[in-house]
Parts: C-alpha cells; structure tokens; sequence
C-alpha cells in the first residue's frame, strides 16, 4: 500500500508542476503574442470547456484497460505540447489554444482514470488519506510552479516552459507502469449496464457529498468579483494584493489535505463534505466583515474547507461506485463538482454591482445551507449500509 500510496503523491507533484506552469503561461504567451487581454483569458476557457464533456469522456475510460489508457493520454499530451515549440507569431497563436484545449481533455480522462484505478491499487481505508496527500501535492505545486513557469517564460520565452512541461507526463507514463494493481481496473462486459447519472442520483453517499463539493466550489466562484472589490475598493490595496490571498488559501489547502483522511474514517464523506462547506462559509463571512489580517486568515480558512470537500466528494464516488463504471462516475461527478461554476463566476461579476458585500453574504449563506442538509441527510450509518448495498436513497 505504501508503495502506491508514494507514487500517487510523486504523480500528482509532476503532473501538477507541468500542467500549473504550462497554463499560467500559455495566458501571458497569448497576450505577447496578440497584446489583448481577452483573447489571453480564452486560454483558460479552453482547459475548462472539456470539463462540460465529462460523462461521454468519463465512458470511454470504462471502455479501455485504464493504466494503459493513463499511459497513452500521457505520451499522446507530451506530443501535443511539443507542436508548441512552432509557435512564432501571432499567426501561430491558434495552436496554444488547441493545446490548452488537448489539455482539458486530458485532465478530464486522466483524472477520471485515476480515480477508477485508485481502488484497485489500494485498499478502501486508504483512498481517503492518499487522496487528502494528492490534494496537498497539488496545491503545493500551485505555490511553486506559476512563479518557476513565470521564470522560464522570462528567462527563455515560451519555449522553455514547453520543454519542461512536455517531460511532465513522460514522468508520469513512467511512473504509472510502476503502481502494483491488487485487484481488476475494469470490467468491460459490463461497462455499459448502468448510467452515471443514475449512481450519482440513487446511491445518497454519492450524491450528497459531491452536491456539497460542487455548489460550495460554484460559491467560492461567484464570491470571487466580489473579492477583488474588497480588497481594491473597500480597502483601498492594490489589485496584486489578491496574491496575497491566493498565497494563504493554497497555504490553507495543504493543511486541509494532509488530514482529511483521517476524518473520512471517522465521520464519513458527507460529513467531512459539510463540515469542508461550513468552514468555506465561515472563511467568505470572515472575510466580508474584517479587515486586511482578518481577510488573510479567511482565506486560509476557505483553503481548508473547500478541498475537504473536494475529496470528501472523490472519495465516495470511489468507495460506492460499481468498479466497472468508476470511469465514467467520477468524470460525471467532476462536471457535476466544476460545471456549476461556469455560471456561478458570471452570475457574481453582475451581482458585485450591488456591492462587495451581498454576493459574499449569499455565498456564506448558500454554503451553510448546504452544509447543514449534507450533515442531517448523509451521515445515517443504516442508510450508508443500504448505500454500500446499491440500495440506498
């Protein structure tokens, strides 16, 4: 178990290295290259778009042997990013947009083959705590490699942050032939038996934590207009301030991370998820009522709370998920977790011009609520038996 328990660690630290650096970069490449600030921000529309895919995406990975399916979306990802080392104008830009795309698409297969391979290379008292460790891994590597992309692309222009982040999944293909699977990845004869969306709906130990994750991840995205309006015109700072902040929230999401497994034990995932959703909304309140320290210590608060949730929602889908369908499940859940927010965001840049305060005061609110029904609906250990049996409601 240790033995994959550290590979999955060192694959979320250089996966999430390469794909951190590229993505900062590929925004601020497109803005040399074009000198508009929109088409820049489109860079990141790109990686999030294939999110909205995932259900179609999430079957093909039930369809293929899944360490073999992670091995070739990591090779075919390292080629793709090297048709960048092309790019010289801005006639060229085009083919950072389609990479940043190929991107997406690739987070979306990889992370959903991931989770489907978790349980067969781990036992099920496990994938709580390795979880929480790859959750702190990545974060850790938004911390440090925006500002080692940031440097290459200074110091050599785009092309040496393709380099580095073409070797990222070459590494991880590596890595991934070295996991010891104890049990079957995937069992194809019966891969199309049952829809995602019926196991995410009928099995209550699915279907609250990942309700949890993904309107607590949509708050935190409608809240964020309204963040950047506190801290530049409530008290006056500089914009880049909000680094600050960013700073303290990924400070706040290691911590989160190293011990949420060990409260997944203990209290289940719909509870950890509304406890993880009670502690967002007490980090957004903080941050809407105090000052500059206080506005700092709300985000480590939101650190912590937001990516309990996040694998408090991965992990029962993990656990209660039918092993033949864990591919497409958890990429189903990954766009019922992330999809909301491609609303959310909109909704709270029209909604800050009531203010900093009421999209913030919703945000705390909406939380709450949330928090409160996962803690009352999800933590029955009779309806987690019955959840357990495919039975449950």
């Amino acid at each position: 178990m240790r033995w994959n328990a550290g590979l999955f660690v060192v694959i979320s630290v250089v996966a999430g290295f390469g794909s951190t650096a590229m993505s900062l970069v590929a925004g601020v490449w497109i803005l040399d290259l074009t000198g508009s600030s929109s088409l820049a921000g489109l860079a990141g529309f790109c990686v999030f778009l294939p999110t909205l895919a995932g259900p179609w995406l999430g079957a093909l990975v039930d369809r293929l042997p899944r360490r073999a399916l992670l091995i070739g979306v990591d090779l075919v990802l390292a080629a793709v990013l090297l048709t960048l080392l092309a790019v010289r104008s801005r006639e060229q830009a085009w083919l950072i947009y389609a990479v940043m795309l190929a991107y997406g698409i690739s987070y979306v297969l990889l992370d959903a083959g991931e989770s489907a391979l978790l349980p067969a290379a781990l036992p099920p008292t496990a994938l709580g705590d390795v979880n929480g460790w790859r959750s702190s891994a990545q974060e850790g590597m938004k911390l440090i490699a925006p500002l080692t992309g940031a440097a290459l692309y200074a110091w050599h222009g785009g092309p040496a942050v393709v380099l580095v982040s073409a070797t990222a999944p070459i590494l991880v293909a590596g890595l991934y032939t070295l996991v010891r699977l104890d049990r079957p990845a995937v069992t194809p004869a019966r891969a199309k038996s049952r829809a995602a969306f019926g196991v995410l709906w009928r099995i209550r130990a699915v279907r609250v934590p990942v309700l949890v994750a993904g309107v607590t991840i949509a708050m935190s995205g409608f809240a964020t207009a309204a963040l950047f309006a506190t801290v530049t015109h409530r008290l006056g700072l500089p914009a880049a301030t909000i680094g600050v902040l960013s700073s303290a929230q990924g400070a706040g999401s290691i911590a989160g991370g190293l011990g949420v497994g060990r409260l997944l034990a203990r209290f289940g995932p719909a509870r950890v998820a509304a406890a993880g959703a009670a502690i967002y909304a007490g980090g957004s309140l903080v941050q809407n009522l105090g000052g500059w320290p206080v506005i700092v210590a709300g985000s480590v608060l939101i650190g912590l709370g937001l990516p309990w949730t996040l694998v408090a929602g991965l992990t029962a889908v993990q656990t209660y998920t039918p092993g033949e369908l864990l591919g497409r499940v958890s990429a189903t859940a990954g766009t019922a977790m992330f999809g909301p927010n491609a609303l959310a965001v909109p909704l709270g840049a029209a909604a800050v011009h009531l203010g900093s305060r009421p999209p913030m005061f919703v945000a705390s609110a909406v939380a709450l609520a949330v928090a409160a029904y996962a803690y009352r609906r999800g933590g029955d250990p009779a309806q987690i038996a019955l959840d357990r049996a495919g039975v449950g409601g």
